[in-house]
C-alpha cells in the first residue's frame, strides 16, 4: 500500500473542528512521524462543492462524494449543526453506506453518528455521540445501544466518537493502531493536547457537567441520586420517589439527560467514587460503601469496566507528583 486513504465526509453546516482535528492530526503524523505508508486525507462533499461550516468558514472539497470509489482505509463522517439535514439526504446517506462497504474502518465524529445511523451502519451496535444529542439519537434509532459517556466507542470495524475535540482522541487512537503507541504519544505532545484520553473516559464529569436539567422533577431526581448514592436507586425506587411509572421515568431521563435511569445511576456512582479515590486516602471498601457499590470487589469491577484499571492503580496514577 503506497498510501492510507482517509476520507472525511463534509456537508453544509458541518463543524470545522470535527474535520480539522482529523486532518491536522494525520498530517502531523506524516510530517513529524514520517509514517509509511503516509496518510492521504481528503475531504469530500456532495457534488464536490465547497461547504460552509457551522462557524461560517468555507472549505473546498477535494472530490465529490458521488464519484469517490474505494478501496478506502478509513472513512470518517464529520458532525455539525447540519447533521440532521445530512442524515435526511438520501444522496449523502446512500453514498456513505456504499463507501463503508469499501473501507477497512468507518468512524464518525460527534453528531456524524446520525448519518451512520441513517445508513444503517450502527444497528445492533454500541455507539456514542455528543452528550447533548445522545438522547435524540437513541430516540430516533432504537436499534442502536447509545452510550453518551465515553470519548469514543469501537464496535467491530465501526467507531463513533463524542463531541468535537474528541476527534483528536479518535485520530490518535487510529495512529496508535496503525503505527504504535510511541508515535501516538509523540503526535499528542506536538499538538500540545491531553496525552491521549482513553476511549472509555467519560465525556463529562458529574462535577463539571452541564447546567441542571430544566425539568424540576428530573432536577429533584438527580439531587436525590447525588445525596443517596449508597441507597436504593433502582428504576422502581426512583419512580416511587418521582411519583411516576418506571416507563415514564425512563422517558424523562432519556429526554433530559440522554441516558436511562440505570445508566445515570451507574455514572453518578463511578464519578463520585473516582472523586473519592483521587482526593482522599479512604480505603477502597469505604469508597465502595459510600458510593453504593457495596463491596471493594464491585468497585474494582466498575473501575476496570470504565477505565481499564483497578481503583488502586487509578489512585496511584492520578495522585503521584508531576515530574515533567
Amino acid at each position: 500500500m503506497d498510501e492510507r486513504q482517509v476520507v472525511v465526509v463534509g456537508y453544509d453546516d458541518a463543524e470545522l473542528l470535527d474535520i480539522a482535528c482529523v486532518t491536522t492530526t494525520l498530517s502531523t503524523a506524516n510530517v513529524a512521524g514520517k509514517v509509511r505508508p503516509p496518510y492521504r486525507t481528503r475531504m469530500v462533499s456532495p457534488g464536490g462543492h465547497p461547504i460552509t461550516c457551522s462557524g461560517g468558514m468555507t472549505l473546498q472539497s477535494h472530490q465529490s462524494l458521488e464519484r469517490l470509489t474505494g478501496p478506502i482505509d478509513t472513512l470518517i463522517v464529520s458532525g455539525g449543526w447540519g447533521h440532521l439535514r445530512a442524515a435526511a439526504d438520501p444522496l449523502i446517506v446512500g453514498h456513505v453506506r456504499r463507501l463503508a462497504r469499501e473501507s477497512r474502518r468507518v468512524a464518525s465524529v460527534c453528531t456524524g453518528a446520525s448519518i451512520l445511523a441513517a445508513a444503517g451502519l450502527l444497528d445492533g451496535r454500541r455507539a456514542t455521540t455528543h452528550w447533548w444529542f445522545a438522547g435524540e439519537l437513541a430516540s430516533r434509532h432504537p436499534a442502536i445501544d447509545v452510550d453518551p459517556d465515553p470519548i469514543y466507542i469501537r464496535d467491530g470495524a465501526v467507531t463513533t466518537s463524542a463531541g468535537v475535540t474528541s476527534a483528536l482522541d479518535l485520530t490518535l487512537a487510529f495512529i496508535e493502531e496503525d503505527h504504535g503507541a510511541k508515535l501516538a504519544r509523540l503526535i499528542s505532545r506536538i499538538l500540545v493536547t491531553y496525552l491521549q484520553r482513553p476511549g472509555n473516559q467519560s465525556q463529562m464529569s458529574m462535577f463539571t457537567a452541564a447546567p441542571p436539567p430544566e425539568s424540576d422533577l428530573v432536577r429533584r431526581l438527580t439531587d436525590h441520586v447525588s445525596a443517596n448514592l449508597d441507597g436504593d436507586l433502582t428504576t422502581t425506587a426512583l419512580a416511587d420517589v418521582a411519583g411516576v411509572s418506571p416507563r415514564h421515568l425512563t422517558r424523562l431521563l432519556l429526554a433530559n439527560l440522554g441516558r436511562s435511569p440505570g445508566r445515570f445511576v451507574r455514572n453518578a456512582r463511578i464519578e463520585a467514587a473516582t472523586h473519592l479515590v483521587v482526593t482522599t486516602s479512604l480505603p477502597m471498601a469505604s469508597v465502595a460503601a459510600r458510593c453504593g457499590f457495596g463491596t471493594a470487589e464491585a468497585l474494582r469491577q466498575a473501575f476496570v469496566s470504565r477505565y481499564g484499571i483497578p481503583p488502586s492503580r487509578y489512585r496511584a496514577i492520578h495522585t503521584r507528583p508531576w515530574t515533567g
